[in-house]
């Protein structure tokens, strides 16, 4: 099973300073072919910004533990084209949703990826989002 990370659960996964990382981190170690995770280049970035700019991070560090993710065999990461970014204006102007938050549902809807992972309060008060006949449902991990 493949589920999709949000910056901020992929940002409490890698930095124990945050509460949620004891509960986040599992994302991360127990990676297998049956536990599978998704990100996009929207999520990867910021949660480059988040970790260098918020939690103040050397550049390098974040570099190296991002690049680490992308090389992991059990991480997919999923293309932005100009078909998903139709589909997340779509997306936009049908559940109210900011421009990285339906280009972010856009790649895991697109891509069938079933499960997205947030803490977001608003995106999980949707709890699903239906594009044509993919569905992906809106869980908080922590």
């Amino acid at each position: 099973m493949t589920v999709a990370l949000d910056t901020n659960i992929l940002c409490y996964a890698l930095d124990p300073a945050y509460p949620e990382h004891e509960t986040a981190v599992s994302l991360l170690t127990n990676l297998s072919v049956e536990n599978m995770i998704s990100i996009n280049p929207t999520v990867l970035h910021e949660t480059y910004h988040v970790l260098v700019f918020y939690s103040e991070w050397l550049p390098t560090e974040a570099t190296k533990k991002l690049t680490m993710i992308l090389r992991n065999p059990y991480v997919k990461f999923l293309s932005q084209t100009k078909k998903t970014s139709t589909v997340a204006l779509n997306l936009a102007a049908k559940y109210e949703l900011g421009g990285r938050d339906a280009l972010i549902l856009a790649c895991n809807v697109s891509n069938h990826i079933s499960t997205f992972l947030t803490h977001d309060k608003k995106l999980l008060e949707l709890q699903k989002i239906f594009w044509r006949n993919s569905q992906v449902s809106i869980r908080d991990p922590t």
